[in-house]
């Protein structure tokens, strides 16, 4: 490994847990040349960067995905006065991404392995990282500093969250002692969303044992229209915080949760980083694949289920990454699951 760090340019532009994975990686690289004062560099997508900005040691470009080659034109604009990188990782495969990385100037250019390449991701890379199949997202991800020399042995977010934001999320219901299942029903991936009266059912068995339910989400019409739907069937009272916080003020209110219901999301991977527990709902994706890194315990898993009903063969006989993104294939995750593993939650906890 060189005494110095080399100059870097780590290019992932979404989505928000992805983004999440790649802070893990950050932190390797600055503990392995912890006397390097030069930035990292970091281009990542508008949202992302409301996520992360002020991450400490990195210097964010941000790529508009609505700009397109005009965009890549000013970044690479933007890029010119850095040089020429040592190294970019290139960790997304989209050809977008791809082409993106086209405008960043580096003599190395390491992209994923064959097994996770698509949309000519080949093309545009020299070197590959080299890491099992059937990993976790993150550990994927944090394999990009080994052709460089370090090993991810730790999993260390540390995310930006200002003080500003850990108030308004402390201001948002009192520190009175009662637990608090905070609810995020939506993924970007719609296919991946559980229903209304399934969370209302898991959320009023909650209430019933003493705990707080808060909804939480953004500012799309489908993420109020099910926050609606919820809170329309539930028979327990609910905090709706739906479109009321900003990216930087997220976290700080899903670090409050004393446990987090969500289908596979940013706010999964981003609740996870700042240590919250996950009651995760997956049959649409594998969730030891991308469920909540730290702790899946609670989480249901019906992608086997899913695998063989809507593909035909069990899960272990899928490419690793398959998704299940059929019409209802949520359905497989029954209320008594969810309920199962809240269970699971406070026989563990005490609550």
């Amino acid at each position: 490994m060189p005494a110095t760090r080399p100059s870097l340019c780590l290019l992932r532009l979404s989505a928000l847990g992805d983004v999440t994975h790649v802070v893990p990686l950050v932190r390797t690289l600055q503990r392995a040349w912890p006397e390097t004062e030069a930035p990292l560099h970091w281009v990542i997508d508008k949202a992302g960067h409301k996520l992360l900005e002020g991450l400490d040691g990195v210097r964010f470009h941000v790529y508009d995905k609505s700009s397109g080659l005009a965009g890549m034109r000013a970044l690479r604009r933007e890029l010119a006065p850095c040089g020429r990188f040592d190294a970019l990782l290139q960790m997304q495969v989209a050809l977008r991404a791809n082409l993106l990385s086209a405008f960043i100037q580096a003599r190395r250019r390491i992209g994923y392995d064959r097994s996770r390449s698509k949309d000519l991701h080949g093309l545009f890379v020299n070197e590959r990282i080299h890491a099992p199949e059937r990993i976790h997202v993150l550990d994927a991800i944090g394999s990009f500093c080994q052709p460089l020399g370090p090993v991810q042995d730790e999993v260390a977010w540390d995310l930006p969250v200002p003080e500003q934001a850990h108030a308004w999320a402390r201001a948002q219901w009192p520190d009175d002692g009662v637990p608090t299942l905070l609810i995020s029903p939506c993924s970007s991936h719609e296919r991946r969303n559980w229903y209304p009266d399934r969370y209302a059912a898991v959320a009023d068995h909650a209430a019933a044992q003493g705990w707080r339910i808060v909804l939480c989400g953004g500012r799309s019409d489908l993420e109020r229209r099910t926050a609606d739907a919820i809170a329309a069937a539930m028979q327990a009272p609910v905090l709706d915080l739906v479109g009321k916080d900003t990216l930087k003020q997220l976290p700080a209110l899903l670090a409050r949760a004393e446990l987090v219901m969500t289908p596979d999301s940013g706010p999964m991977h981003i609740a996870n980083a700042m240590g919250s527990k996950v009651l995760g709902l997956h049959a649409a994706s594998n969730p030891e694949r991308s469920g909540p890194y730290s702790d899946r315990r609670y989480c249901v898993d019906r992608y086997d289920a899913a695998a063989r009903r809507f593909l035909g063969k069990p899960a272990a006989e899928l490419k690793w990454g398959t998704k299940i993104e059929f019409d209802d294939v949520m359905s497989l995750v029954a209320v008594d699951d969810a309920i199962a593993a809240f269970e699971r939650y406070r026989s563990d906890h005490g609550h």
